[in-house]
């Protein structure tokens, strides 16, 4: 009787890998794809191209990552720690007019498409890939398409009152302003028990960039700010995938990879 031949460990035999879904090689092939790297590239499709593209790298991340969840090989709150480290960089090239955009995740090529003109996208325009370009209050309204279903909590209303303060300089909020909005909502929130009476970081920060007192390019320290805030307001100590301090967190990561490039 021959001997039963051992068993892969669980994870190794069931996840997704980035190798299963993208051509790469190196480390990363052999990583699962996790949620939080899902949500760092929704975060920075939707800051630079104005939406998360249909069928694109990180929609495809996401329902390799909602796999690997379902299976029971990953928490929502994982992420490679490749991703962590590199983060998601978005560049393009100009073609006879088109624009030629490279996606990359921990430096590895996921994903090169052509967006075919201004009226493709309706974010920021994609010149925003300057240095510094990408603002706060486009990071903010970019949570909009990564986590804008969310209902609003007290940990989204600190990260956004933290990086408003940061925008305009005071140490209060500001009267009609997006953090005053999220407070209100949070408090709003906590005294209402069906989900779909709450309301959602759509509703609070929807044209956020027209509500801020002030606007400029984010920084490292913008995005501690958010993420301190947030975690500090979070029992379990997480950050929300694709929510308020991740946005952000990509947000300075896509500025200061194109300082250095």
């Amino acid at each position: 009787m021959s001997q039963e031949q051992p068993r892969r460990p669980e994870a190794e035999q069931e996840s997704v890998k980035y190798g299963d879904i993208f051509q790469v090689s190196g480390e990363l092939a052999s990583k699962p794809v996790a949620p939080r790297d899902a949500a760092t590239a929704q975060a920075a499709e939707s800051i630079i191209l104005g939406q998360v593209q249909k069928g694109g790298p990180a929609a495809v991340m996401q329902s390799a990552a909602d796999v690997n969840v379902s299976r029971g090989v990953l928490h929502r709150d994982d992420v490679t720690e490749a991703t962590r480290q590199h983060g998601v960089l978005i560049s393009q090239t100009d073609a006879g007019g088109q624009r030629i955009i490279t996606e990359a995740v921990a430096g590895e090529v996921v994903g090169k498409y052509v967006v075919a003109g201004e009226e493709e996208t309706t974010g920021p325009p994609l010149s925003a890939l300057s240095p510094g370009a990408v603002t706060i209050g486009q990071a903010l309204e970019s949570v909009v398409l990564s986590a804008g279903d969310k209902p609003v909590d007290e940990s989204d209303a600190a990260a956004i009152q933290a990086v408003e303060s940061r925008a305009s300089g005071l140490d209060k909020v500001v009267p009609g302003g997006v953090a005053a909005a999220a407070q209100s909502a949070a408090k709003h929130n906590a005294r209402t028990m069906a989900d779909e009476k709450k309301i959602k970081l759509r509703d609070v920060l929807g044209g956020a960039i027209s509500k801020l007192p002030d606007d400029r390019a984010v920084t490292k320290e913008d995005a501690e700010a958010a993420v301190a805030a947030e975690l500090r307001n979070k029992l379990d100590m997480t950050t929300y995938p694709g929510g308020v301090a991740a946005s952000l967190a990509t947000a300075a990561r896509l500025n200061q990879q194109q300082q250095q490039t």
